[in-house]
């Protein structure tokens, strides 16, 4: 209990000191504050003023040049992500050719071989025959499905090439500005 006491009164005493404190501080503030305004120390204020309005101004202009880049990164991900989307069903529609074409080819090896044996042993087979001309006929379609899906790749990626290489001469034509003409 006395070690509580003995607190309470340093606590007292130390918020004594302090309200004295505060009272001379304002009692001494405006005197400072007359001396200063006499003195022309508000042309520091002014300037202080002045300071922090150009740093708002200046923080101001790096927000927007912030919002602009995330503007910027966000389109160029959106449009990454999309290019990722489409090459992804390219590649899933390659995969899923080249499945075809493999069964097509197994098919053709398959019937190939039967007919060969079917020859081999004198006894040639119209079922076979159709057979293996079927499996031909399917391995040549996977063949050009396969080969029409690798265009659609070369043509997806050349596109955008060609928009902006018309939308570059659509801009030079419009302006007057031609690779071509000279000045002279």
């Amino acid at each position: 209990m006395s070690d509580i006491a003995e607190y309470e009164r340093r606590i007292a005493a130390a918020l004594d000191r302090i309200g004295e404190r505060v009272e001379r501080m304002a009692q001494a503030a405006p005197a400072p504050a007359a001396a200063a305004a006499q003195s022309g120390e508000p042309a520091e204020g002014a300037a202080l003023r002045d300071a922090l309005e150009s740093e708002r101004a200046a923080n101001a202009q790096l927000v927007e040049r912030v919002r602009a880049l995330k503007d910027k990164q966000d389109s160029t991900i959106g449009a990454l992500e999309r290019r990722v989307a489409r090459l992804t069903a390219l590649l899933e529609a390659g995969g899923s050719d080249a499945a075809r074409l493999r069964r097509a080819n197994a098919q053709l090896a398959e019937a190939g071989m039967a007919l060969r044996e079917a020859m081999e042993a004198g006894l040639p087979d119209p079922a076979l025959i159709d057979r293996a001309m079927l499996a031909e006929l399917e391995a040549l379609r996977a063949a050009r499905a396969s080969e029409a899906a690798e265009m659609d790749e070369i043509l997806a990626e050349i596109r955008p090439l060609l928009t902006a290489v018309a939308t570059g001469s659509a801009t030079a034509s419009a302006t007057g500005n031609t690779t071509g003409a000279t000045n002279g």
